[in-house]
């Protein structure tokens, strides 16, 4: 990380630095002689900025945050682990949110309103195919062939898993070759552009443009801000938006857009778990399958309909709630599950993020984890892993099958499951070890998977649950510990949402945790809660009023420096003032609520009058603690260069004021740098990308 402080510079380079500026003296007899230190202003031996008090102006909510753009259609794409899709409502008809048409493909016992997240690229790493034509195309390769295609499924999860996410971060294919991740991912975004404006003109019986698309793109809220950038970078990629035009795109956090969506409730619309109150003619004596079976049905038959009707009123459960009221968001998808606490604010029944999003990789993955690793146990690390890489198609075709299987998990099953071994399996392992499928198994003292005649592996009931033990048990401990907190106790509602909350074995986790705390509640189409809340977002993102921010945001500056109070390390002499170097100036400190839109400023002064240009690094850390530039955790994000040559005919005061203002937005942030004197100034986005 280059920790240049934010200080101003006078344009010459490093080296030439020391002689042009020979004034900044630091006296030998000041300094800690034996620290190894160095300051990342004293070496640049730059000027400085020093605050101007008051220095700490927070204005509201900047309310004349006005539209600038109308758009015609709002598309909401939910970019999920193992499964994506869109959906879109028309501005003129914002009661009618549409789900995208039926995707081609699809498999037996699995609803096909999304498809899964898997890519093809050519041997050429050209663009081929996405979802289901992805994979039935991959698995028709012929063996050889198919090691030359690079094929690539889950991969979102890489953004939450890759500490020094960059611009170049790379995705492994499932034959092993690397492909640049931002490239899969604006492929990703580019393939459900095509997809919505082609399905959108085709309804209107005209060209669709894409200047008439407001994009929503959900992300988990517990995503860091890289990530959050990374997924803005592939939509500009993809075109869906510009840097010029970045308000056409707005990344929604996927607890906020469920959250959106609960409000909209009906009693038809949701199944209540909790043992609180019966609902819906369901008492909490029924079982949690008989409720589901009755709500599966009534999706069954709904299926066919792809628009769903959002009436303009708040849902009977939302009429419950009374201003101050918490509920607890619940977002269990296929990677990672991200809680959020809500309260309402009436009378518009705005939300208030209460709690820092947390979370954590505890998606429904967990669950493929720990088949591979019986797998490995019965078959061996060794041979799981060659397999992987000389039958690539034959290892998704085997995992979809257990993708199948896995969801007839339940708490009541008494009958086995059944999973396909596909023959490339048996054959190779015939070939590798020199003994059959059938022999593995019963050498391997896992006593709760047989082999059956048909050549499946025959699980019990039992064997099934415990592969999603551990997930379940992460995430209601991660509960557990969110309901100690103080700002949780009084939960109301708990909505158990997203892909993985369809999971019996689940709910009745969450049931048993939690019923007796608050009400648990599951939307029936739990699966599109996301992507309808994200619709509803896009036409109105003023929905969310107060977010929580998830890091500190400051600048590096000087102060004077006082004796005992600052370490002598940094310590700058300059023109017989004493400074203070690399000191973090602070801004909003992480967990600090944020109205959306909200503006800090700052005021500023160079530490030298006659310096021209100004240079603001800015600083973000997780600490909330935070002294200096230099401490452990601090990430330079930012910087904003103002240059004022060419301003000398302009009557400066003395103390120049640089002001500097950051404004919090939906997951960017920008800052500006204004000459108050000549009112020159500079923009930039804080930027955890590049730096």
């Amino acid at each position: 990380m280059d920790s240049v402080g934010m200080y101003g510079l006078c344009g010459c380079t490093a080296k030439s630095k020391m002689k042009c500026d020979s004034r900044w003296e630091i006296p030998a007899s000041e300094t800690a002689p034996t620290s190894a230190y160095s300051s990342p202003a004293r070496s640049l031996g730059d000027t400085g900025i020093t605050p101007l008090s008051p220095s700490h102006i927070v204005n509201d909510a900047d309310t004349n945050v006005s539209e600038q753009q109308t758009f015609l259609v709002v598309v909401a794409i939910d970019f999920g682990t193992t499964s994506s899709g869109y959906a879109y409502s028309f501005t003129k008809e914002p009661e009618c949110i549409h789900v995208m048409r039926r995707w081609e493909g699809g498999d037996p016992g699995v609803s096909n309103q999304k498809t899964p997240t898997t890519i093809l690229l050519t041997p050429e790493r050209k663009f081929h195919s996405f979802g289901y034509a992805a994979r039935d195309f991959y698995h028709d390769l012929d063996p050889n062939e198919a090691k030359q295609w690079l094929y690539l499924e889950k991969f979102k999860m890489k953004l939450h898993t890759t500490g020094d996410l960059t611009m170049d971060t790379d995705l492994t294919a499932a034959n092993g070759k690397k492909v640049k991740a931002l490239e899969i991912f604006a492929y990703a975004l580019q393939y459900f552009k095509e997809q919505a404006l082609k399905e959108l003109s085709d309804q209107a019986g005209s060209e669709f443009e894409n200047s008439d698309v407001r994009w929503v793109i959900t992300v988990p809220a517990i995503w860091k801000q890289p990530a959050k950038q990374f997924m803005r970078q592939a939509a500009y990629q993809a075109g869906l938006a510009s840097p010029e035009n970045a308000e056409q795109l707005i990344i929604a956090l996927e607890p906020e857009a469920a959250s959106i969506y609960c409000r909209k409730l009906r009693l038809h619309q949701m199944i209540e778990l909790s043992s609180k109150a019966a609902v819906n003619g369901y008492s909490s004596g029924d079982t949690v399958g008989a409720g589901f079976a009755q709500a599966k049905e009534h999706i069954r038959r709904n299926r066919q309909s792809r628009t769903f009707l959002v009436e303009n009123v708040i849902g009977e459960i939302w009429s419950e709630l009374e201003e101050g009221d918490k509920y607890v968001v619940v977002d269990s998808g296929g990677g990672t599950v991200d809680l959020t606490v809500h309260q309402i604010r009436l009378p518009e029944g705005h939300l208030k993020e209460l709690y820092k999003a947390t979370g954590g990789p505890y998606g429904s993955l967990g669950v493929d984890y720990e088949f591979e690793k019986l797998l490995c146990k019965i078959f061996g690390e060794d041979f799981i892993e060659q397999f992987k890489i000389k039958r690539p198609a034959a290892w998704v075709d085997l995992m979809i099958a257990f993708e199948s299987r896995k969801r007839a998990a339940a708490p009541d099953r008494t009958n086995p499951l059944n999973i396909t071994l596909p023959f490339s399996f048996i054959d190779y392992y015939k070939k590798f070890r020199g003994h059959s499928v059938e022999h593995a198994l019963r050498k391997s003292n896992v006593d709760f998977v047989k082999w059956s005649s048909q050549g499946m592996l025959r699980m019990s009931p039992d064997a099934m649950n415990a592969l999603f033990k551990p997930t379940i048990d992460s995430i209601i401990e991660h509960l557990r510990d969110l309901f100690q907190k103080p700002e949780v106790s009084t939960v109301k509602f708990l909505f158990l949402v997203g892909g993985f909350a369809e999971a019996p074995l689940l709910q009745q986790a969450v049931q048993a945790a939690f019923g007796d705390k608050c009400r648990i509640i599951i939307p029936q189409d739990v699966g599109l809660t996301i992507l309808k809340g994200a619709v509803l977002f896009g036409l109105d993102p003023a929905v969310i009023k107060v977010r929580r921010s998830p890091l500190t945001y400051g600048v590096g500056v000087l102060n004077r420096y006082v004796e005992g109070k600052h370490p002598p390390e940094k310590l700058l002499v300059k023109d017989g003032t004493r400074w203070c170097t690399d000191v973090f100036d602070k801004f909003i400190s992480a967990d600090q609520s944020v109205a959306l839109g909200e503006l800090v400023k700052r005021s500023y002064t160079p530490a030298k009058p006659s310096q021209l240009v100004i240079v603001i690094n800015i600083y973000s850390s997780e600490c909330d603690d935070v002294s200096f530039i230099t401490d452990p955790g601090v990430k330079k994000c930012g910087t904003l260069r103002l240059d004022l040559t060419g301003t000398s005919g302009t009557a400066v005061p003395a103390r120049r004021e640089i002001q500097t203002l950051m404004q919090f937005g939906d997951t960017e942030i920008k800052a500006t740098a204004v000459d108050i004197a000549t009112a020159k100034s500079v923009k930039v986005g804080i930027d955890f990308l590049n730096y």
